[in-house]
This record gives structure tokens, C-alpha cells and sequence, in this order.
């Protein structure tokens, strides 16, 4: 009789809930299981709610030991309903299982971690000097074989990478790894070589950057040379701020975010739905388009506000933008370029971002200071041969030849003699000089910076205020350079991130002379400094005059050759000196 009326309650509750659905009347009747009298109603809903640790906790990595959903809800059916008396067991039990599927879900990632070392390794050169690579030991080219590879069209691709790698393990430990009766020298020509065919260099070139670094680390330059640069800009801060632009250029589907803590303007750019060159903002000239590397040389440079600056090889106009920025529109920017061409898109980038103190000129910067002088600070980017761009340019590979260094570093050691005889030593804010170059080279670089510390002893070198970048060269393959060259700094592909440039900063001081003093007080030889104010003055020196007689002559020249030029007929010679004269009197 108690089994008759739980039943009955257990149909009038599922008829209440049938009924109160409008859509289940329209289906058709369905027959209705109410099993035996001996099972628990699972259909009346309970009016205690579950316990979260009933739930079956969820798993990131399933693992074998896991069943069908139906199985689970069958074993937790046999297990009878939760209760007060059993929820404490059931809890400990499912804490327990959970415990152990993590344990397995580790054991299969650390199991795969293995597995994936055990293949890396049978990849990689045993220590006997052999390869897994079908057992085969590697044998060093002779220069007689590799002259034979090279009339049968080169070697394959995968014997030099591997040539390449057993060459750098010998070189990193000779004295272990090398062959017997084979030379250092051997193992680099062989490498220098096989890198100039893997990379697509001349071999001198190779030979050069090779020099460079240790021999890991040139692998590691050469393979970073091959990959393109992050795309970046610099944010104009005459017409807006970082913060605005970077949120104007998310709107439009760009990703990106800054560079880095060493500037205040630099965005680095991921991917763009519209073309980062054609967009509003910058059409607007909120933005330039610019190489990180390139923002080095003005923040090391420093121009204040209301100074004279002086760009010398300004195109297309980066820098010097970057410049009258920092200067805020206060001041002057002399923009020079030798080349009236590229002068054309100085101008364009100079009117687009708003600057409003900058003078285009074209100049060959040798003629400096004799054009205009007299500059709180100057920037000399100078023409390099551009082996810290080669990514971007990769033609710098196979064109560049010794002669083409000697030249280049020739013109370099003429530009910043002229570059620190433009600035002004009497400047109370400046007297600084840049020099900077996109190149890795020493010809380039540190031997052009000692040189010029030799030609001009007014001038030293000073720290750049740069946070990073390695030190300059202060000995390089038996050259040693001025110490203070410590202060100047390198940056690389493989090492920062972005081209390889060169950075250096002078002071340039006031002038001074030397004589020998042989006063029977003093040591004869000494040498005593005195500065050209204190020369004027004495009173034993010849004062240089003017001799108005001896100017005559070229002053009647300059009167007929003016005349000539305005279309005029020259006067005579006898009338030319009666005017002279008559101005005279």
C-alpha cells in the first residue's frame, strides 16, 4: 500500500510538470516508464542543492582511465544517493581521483618532453666528431677538393650546413674537436667560405663580418641578417602624443605597442589591416615612418630648445624632424644634403609633420663651416657602406670591394673634420657633435672617431646617454684606438633587435696652442698652454693690417666683373681707380 502511493505521487508530480509545457501537448503521448516499486524516484526534483565536490571535476588532457558520461552517471547511480552521512566519503573520494589524473596528466607531459629532447639529440654531433646522419664522420675539405666542388657548381646545401656546424664546434674547442694534422687557419677559411655560398656574400665581405664577433656569434649575425626588421614609427609630438596616436592606429586594426623604455615616441608595429603609410595620422604627419635604430644618434644628440642645429646629411628627413621636435619648433635646423634630389622628399616630410625652424640646404658637407658655422650642436649621419642594413638591402652582399672602404672611410674622416669646425666651442648650451653611422664596420667607425681625435685635440669624446648598446672597439686585430672610444656604442641585429648602427658623442672645447718655454726658471721642453684671447693681446706679437695700396688692383677687378655681370659695359681701367679713389677720400 506505501509502494502504491509513492508511486501515485510520483505520477502527479511528473503530469503537473507535463502539462505546464504547451509544447509537449502538441507531441504526440508518449508512454511513460515509472519503473518498480523498489527504485528510488529520480525524477523528483530535490529541494536540497548538490554539493560542488559531487560535481566531476573537469580535466585539461583527457586520459584512458576516463568513461562515457553514461558510465560515470551508472556508477555514482550505484553508489545511491548523497547524503549527510556519506558526502564526506564521497568528497574524499572524488579528491582522491582528481589527485590521480593530474598525476598521470604529468607523467604523459613530462613522458612527451623526453621524447622530444631524445629526437633533438639524435639530431645533434656526437662528441667523437661523427653525426648521426648515417654514421658518416665529417671530413675537412682540402683546398684542392674544394676547388673541385667549386668547377662542379658547389656543394649541396645540406653538406655545407653541416660542414658549417662541425666547424663551429671545432673552432669552439680546438684543441678536442679538431682533426689531427688540420690547421685553425684551415677550419676558418673553410667556414668563411661556406657561409659567403649559404648566405649569398663575396668572400671578402664574409671575411670582414666573420672578423667581427667570436665565431658563434657571427653565425648568429650572418642568420640575422636574413630576417627583416620589426616595422616602427616614431610619433610626431608637434601634432599629438603617443598615447593618442597608438589608440587612433588600434581603431583602424593595427596591433602594436611600444618599443621600448629607452624613448618616449617609438611604436613597434605587428600587423595592420590598412597600409601603415597611407593612413590618416599619417597623411596628417602624426607619425614617421622610421627604424628604431635611427631615433639613436638625435636622442644622443640632445638638442635643447632655441639652439642652432645643423644636419649635415639630412635626407629624407627622419632626424631632422626628430630634432626640430625635441627643439619644438623653437630655434633653428639647418637640413643639408649634398644630393638636390633627395632634398625634394626632405621637404616633403619636414611640411607634413609641421616643422616650422627648418632651412633645406644643399651643400657638399666638406664646404662646411665656410657655408655657415657656428652651431650649438651638429648631427652627422654620415654615408656608410651600409653593412649593419643588409636585410633591408641585401645588393650590400656581393657589391662591396676594399677599394670601396678606403674611399668611404676617406670621405667620413672629411666630414667630421668639418662637422666639429662647425660647432661653436663659445656655446653655452651645446658645442656637441654626433657622429653616426649604419654600419658594423671598424674602418668606419672607430678608426674614423680616433682619427679625428688626433686632428683636433679640442675635442673629446663623452658619454652618449645611451642605457644599452656594447662598448666601441678599444683594440681590434692589433689596432688600438684612444681609450675614451669605450664611450661610443654598437648595436646589432642579433643582439638589439634592429640595424646595426654606430653611435659616438664629442665635446668640442676652445682651441688651444703650444709653445716651448726656455726660461732659465722653467724646464726647457715644457709645454705651455695658452689660449688664442691671451696671444691677441700681447704685446710683442705683430698686429696683421691692411694695406690699402695693395688692394687696389683686385679692388678695380671686382668693380668691372660686377658691372659685366648686371649687363653694363666696363668702365676703363684709369676711370675704375679714379673711382676707387674718390671713395676713398
Amino acid at each position: 500500500m506505501a509502494a502504491m502511493t509513492k508511486s501515485s505521487k510520483a505520477l502527479g508530480v511528473i503530469c503537473t510538470i507535463w502539462t505546464s509545457n504547451d509544447d509537449l501537448l502538441q507531441g504526440h503521448a508518449e508512454e511513460l516508464d515509472l519503473g518498480s516499486d523498489d527504485d528510488e524516484p529520480l525524477l523528483i526534483p530535490s529541494k536540497h542543492k548538490k554539493s560542488k565536490q559531487h560535481a566531476k571535476p573537469l580535466k585539461i588532457i583527457p586520459t584512458g582511465s576516463d568513461g562515457s558520461s553514461s558510465n560515470s552517471e551508472d556508477s555514482e547511480d550505484d553508489d545511491g544517493p548523497t547524503t549527510m552521512a556519506n558526502m564526506e566519503a564521497r568528497s574524499r573520494a572524488l579528491d582522491a581521483k582528481a589527485a590521480l589524473e593530474a598525476n598521470l596528466d604529468v607523467e604523459e607531459i613530462q613522458l612527451a618532453a623526453l621524447q622530444g629532447q631524445d629526437e633533438e639529440e639524435d639530431d645533434d654531433v656526437d662528441m667523437d666528431g661523427e653525426i648521426d646522419d648515417g654514421g658518416e664522420a665529417f671530413h675537412l675539405p682540402t683546398a684542392e677538393e674544394r676547388e673541385e666542388e667549386r668547377k662542379s657548381g658547389g656543394p649541396d646545401v645540406h653538406v655545407v650546413q653541416r660542414r658549417m656546424r662541425e666547424c663551429v664546434r671545432a673552432l669552439g674547442n680546438f684543441t678536442k674537436m679538431a682533426a689531427k694534422g688540420r690547421s685553425r687557419s684551415e677550419y676558418t677559411e673553410q667556414l668563411i667560405s661556406d657561409i659567403a655560398n649559404y648566405y649569398g656574400y663575396n668572400e671578402f665581405l664574409a671575411e670582414k663580418l666573420f672578423l667581427l664577433f667570436p665565431v658563434a656569434e657571427a653565425i648568429e649575425f650572418f642568420e640575422a641578417n636574413e630576417i627583416a626588421r620589426p616595422v616602427t614609427i616614431r610619433t610626431n609630438t608637434l601634432r599629438t602624443r603617443r598615447r593618442d596616436l597608438a589608440q587612433a592606429l588600434v581603431n583602424r586594426g593595427v596591433n602594436l605597442e611600444p618599443i621600448g623604455k629607452w624613448t618616449n615616441v617609438g611604436l613597434q608595429v605587428f600587423e595592420s589591416s590598412v597600409p601603415i603609410g597611407a593612413t590618416p595620422e599619417y597623411l596628417a604627419g602624426h607619425y614617421m615612418l622610421q627604424a628604431a635604430s635611427s631615433f639613436l644618434p638625435v636622442i644622443a644628440l640632445a638638442p635643447q630648445p632655441n639652439e642652432r642645429v645643423l644636419d649635415m646629411a639630412s635626407a629624407p628627413g627622419g632626424k631632422t624632424t626628430h630634432i626640430a621636435a625635441l627643439l619644438q619648433n623653437t630655434g633653428v635646423v639647418f637640413a643639408n644634403d649634398t644630393n638636390k634630389q633627395r632634398t625634394k622628399s626632405l621637404t616633403a616630410n619636414v611640411h607634413r609633420l609641421g616643422c616650422k625652424n627648418v632651412v633645406v640646404c644643399s651643400y657638399d658637407g666638406r664646404e662646411f663651416p665656410k657655408v655657415i658655422g657656428g652651431f650649438d650642436r651638429v648631427l652627422l649621419d654620415a654615408p656608410c657602406s651600409g653593412t649593419g642594413v643588409i636585410s633591408k638591402d641585401s645588393s650590400v652582399k656581393i657589391n662591396k670591394s676594399d677599394r670601396d672602404f678606403d674611399l668611404l672611410s676617406h670621405l667620413q674622416k672629411q666630414l667630421i673634420l668639418c662637422a666639429i669646425d662647425s660647432v661653436s666651442p663659445e656655446s653655452k648650451t651645446g658645442g656637441y657633435l654626433v657622429y653616426s653611422t649604419c654600419s658594423v664596420m671598424v674602418d668606419e667607425n672607430e678608426a674614423v672617431v680616433d682619427y679625428a681625435l688626433r686632428k683636433r685635440p679640442n675635442v673629446k669624446l663623452v658619454d652618449t646617454g645611451l642605457e644599452f648598446g656594447r662598448e666601441g672597439y678599444t683594440k681590434y686585430r692589433g689596432k688600438t684606438f684612444n681609450p675614451t672610444l669605450r664611450l661610443t656604442r654598437r648595436f646589432y641585429p642579433h643582439v638589439h633587435n634592429m640595424d646595426g648602427f654606430y653611435v659616438a658623442k664629442f665635446k668640442v672645447e676652445r682651441k688651444a696652442k703650444t709653445r716651448v718655454a726656455a726660461d732659465d726658471n722653467e724646464q726647457v721642453g715644457s709645454k705651455v698652454v695658452i689660449e688664442e684671447e691671451e696671444q691677441k693681446s700681447d704685446s710683442g706679437k705683430e698686429h696683421v693690417s691692411f694695406d690699402p695700396e695693395e688692394d687696389k688692383p683686385y679692388l678695380h677687378e671686382a668693380i668691372r666683373r660686377r658691372m659685366k655681370s648686371k649687363g653694363l659695359r666696363p668702365l676703363p681701367r684709369t676711370k675704375v681707380s679714379a673711382v676707387v679713389q674718390s671713395a676713398d677720400a
